[in-house]
């Protein structure tokens, strides 16, 4: 039998960056706040001796154990899904930090047609511009509502960056300025600005100078060491739970982490949330954790998984296109890449995650889409993330892809080839969609989460144009040879690394009908259950969803505050 603990005010399940910014916001005012968490404690102390690109890039240390928890895939709802068993197109990370501790710290805002965008599509093309079977909503919510919380989490992140130089883009100024200019970024810049495009630095949470947050946080400027992505940082200059909110929250006294946890079951009995049920996995003894508030603050796909499993909300039915837990799962297109081959060096072992530039003169709505295949767009960029030997083996089309002459092209092309990419979005569709798996279960005897996706036309025309526009600016750049990828694109193939942007499932709206949240992230069905983060999503965007997804959580932690003191549903 489940131990019953003290009852606290609020229980999060995750301990993110949601979790984390929920946890500081909620406990400088008062209220005690339990975080449990799947994975281990962090600090920057784990990351000293970090630079191993086999043990973190390669065999995913920073990443979920999927022995013991997985999703299982299919292409479509007359296939039988199968685990998912190797790491391949999406990281979902664990321990205290989650996924904001192995981030590149790429960060932007969507954009207001994003969170408008079935009536601005509308609006600009008519109804019949939807394809059938596309889920296209707004989200219940404006960019200029959310706008003070973007600016909260850039003050708290530190971000660095400039001025976007395309008109009618949001102008944000940020606390700091942008990262440096390396030779390949003003390759890409000046290329650009021939083509008549608007080039800009990239919104960076790895620290261009030292910097001080409201919080009285402070962290260094970035090293440039080039191991960001599937790493810890030990400098603490990319922003991360671990040493922005966390710590803060701690200062208190009123928060408490509970790790090696895993949530099984948020416990709720007429309409109201009572606690969650949760296991330690390091005794299998099960607890219940009584709270005012539950705040599920996991992963996206552990956030469907868990309403799921705890019979909370309706689940959703690809068939009827009915019930919410589930709905509108989206996902990027990344695909659409130009590889450049230059005789010159560009000294591409140094880097960081989230140095670039970028254009996003063919992102969201900024292009007319009257004579194309597809909506929504991509922001097409190079980025210098410092190339690491083992995954960085870039050879021109044509060239085999093992032997001798991989290896002979390999060395040649090292610190000689460039990548232009487009970062698409990849919108809802239908029979797109998150469900429990009848067959498999995991460690617990829960049902795993069924994912159910493929590309669409939608996509494969997004990817062609993109891989088109990226080729373009590369040739004037001046590679002297060029390799174009997206033009063919074939089903989706999840064994391959693409994107860990999965979005959606647990979205938010303005009629309960088609969202299970309202613009406060709380549910409709449950009135004490927040569930932040981008599962929050009604659909994704050309952008990386951090920026988003940290203003959201604003929004929640100041949500919960009105819900405690008046119950009820805030919208």
């Amino acid at each position: 039998m489940a131990t019953k603990l003290p009852k606290t005010d609020i229980v999060l399940v995750g301990v993110g960056w949601v979790g984390g910014i929920i946890a500081a916001e909620l406990t400088k005012k008062g209220y005690k706040v339990v975080g449990i968490e799947r994975g281990k404690e962090r600090s920057t102390e784990d990351y000293f001796m970090a630079h191993d690109e086999l043990r973190y890039a390669e065999r995913k240390e920073m990443m979920q154990d999927l022995s013991k928890e997985t999703i299982t895939f299919r292409h479509d709802m007359t296939k039988r899904a199968l685990p998912y068993r190797e790491w391949g197109s999406f990281l979902i990370g664990e321990g205290t930090g989650g996924s904001g501790e192995h981030w590149n710290g790429q960060t932007y805002r969507f954009l207001p047609y994003d969170f408008e965008i079935y009536s601005e599509t509308v609006k600009r093309y008519g109804k019949g511009k939807i394809p059938k079977g596309m889920m296209l909503q707004d989200w219940g919510i404006t960019y200029e509502e959310l706008e003070p919380y973007f600016d909260k989490f850039d003050a708290m992140t530190g971000i660095s960056g400039e001025a976007n130089p395309l008109p009618d883009s949001p102008q944000i100024k940020y606390p700091n300025p942008p990262m440096l200019e390396t030779p390949a970024i003003k390759l890409f810049k000046n290329a650009a600005k021939e083509l008549g495009y608007h080039p800009y630095h990239m919104p960076s949470n790895n620290l261009s100078q030292s910097y001080t947050n409201p919080d009285g946080v402070s962290r260094g400027a970035c090293q440039y060491c080039g191991f960001c992505e599937r790493f810890g940082c030990e400098y603490g200059a990319k922003a991360s739970p671990v040493v922005t909110v966390l710590p803060v929250a701690k200062e208190t006294g009123n928060f408490e982490v509970r790790t090696h946890s895993v949530v099984r079951k948020v416990l709720h009995t007429n309409g109201k949330a009572t606690g969650v049920l949760y296991v330690d996995i390091r005794t299998g003894e099960e607890f219940i954790q009584e709270a005012d508030v539950v705040v599920v603050s996991a992963y996206q796909m552990n956030n469907i998984k868990l309403l799921l499993n705890s019979q909370l909300g309706r689940p959703y039915d690809p068939v009827t296109g009915t019930g919410v837990i589930g709905r509108n799962y989206a996902y990027q297109t990344i695909l659409g890449t130009a590889v450049g081959f230059f005789d010159k060096e560009f000294n591409l072992y140094g880097g960081a995650g989230s140095l670039g530039a970028q254009i996003d003169d063919f992102n969201g709505d900024f292009f007319d889409h009257t004579d194309l295949d597809f909506l929504h767009g991509a922001t097409i960029q190079i980025t210098q993330l410092g190339d690491r030997p083992i995954a960085n083996n870039q050879i021109p089309a044509g060239v085999p892809t093992w032997g001798k002459e991989f290896k002979d092209a390999s060395v040649t092309n090292a610190n000689r080839a460039l990548i232009v990419k487009a970062q698409g979005a990849s919108l809802p569709w239908q029979d797109n969609y998150i469900d429990l798996d009848p067959t498999y279960k995991d460690a617990f005897g829960d049902p795993l989460l069924r994912m159910t996706f493929n590309w669409k036309d939608q996509d494969r025309q997004l990817m062609k144009f993109m891989g088109e526009k990226s080729a373009e600016i590369m040739k004037k750049m001046g590679a002297k040879d060029i390799k174009i990828n997206g033009l063919e694109v074939g089903d989706y193939d999840i064994r391959n690394y693409q994107s860990t942007h999965n979005t959606g499932g647990v979205i938010m709206g303005s009629d309960p009908e088609t969202s299970a949240l309202n613009s406060y992230l709380q549910m409709w069905d449950c009135e004490n259950v927040f569930v932040p983060g981008a599962s929050a999503f009604a659909q994704n965007s050309g952008y990386n969803p951090t920026g988003t997804v940290g203003a959201l959580a604003y929004r929640a932690a100041e949500g919960i505050e009105k819900y405690l003191k008046t119950g009820g549903l805030l919208v």
